[in-house]
């Protein structure tokens, strides 16, 4: 009975860690997604376009103009929380990235984490 209530306990933790790596590399993939959508929709409208990042409700907001074009609330669909460098990102009508700085995301739940990171040109890399 002991070594069967071992090998639970070890599984156990092991898929819990298994579904936090799951938990971030899916917000990870939907951020990506959403920063593509963001440069996207500015090349097209030739509007500029931002990607706001609240870090506090762990929100990520794409606006062009003054229309929200998507919502992704990490909060309540991953369960994972959210660090950036800045507040927002933006996207000129050319498809560069806005302001003189990099940005930095970092997803985390439990023990996993991954980092997404977007020159001031606008390329992203993960």
């Amino acid at each position: 009975m002991s070594v069967i209530g071992i090998c639970v306990a070890v599984g156990a933790a092991g898929s819990a860690r298994a579904l936090d790596a799951a938990a971030v590399r899916g917000a990870t993939r939907e951020i990506v997604e959403l920063l593509f959508l963001a440069r996207d929709r500015s090349m097209a409208t030739g509007l500029r376009t931002a990607v706001r990042l609240d870090n506090a409700a762990e929100r990520v907001v794409v606006h062009a103009g003054a229309d929200t074009i998507a919502r992704l609330d990490l909060r309540s669909t991953r369960h994972v929380h959210l660090a950036s460098t800045r507040d927002s990102m933006a996207y000129l009508p050319s498809g560069l990235g806005f302001g003189a700085a990099n940005l930095r995301i970092v997803v985390s739940r439990g023990h996993s984490h991954d980092t997404v990171t977007v020159s001031r040109l606008g390329r992203i890399r993960r």
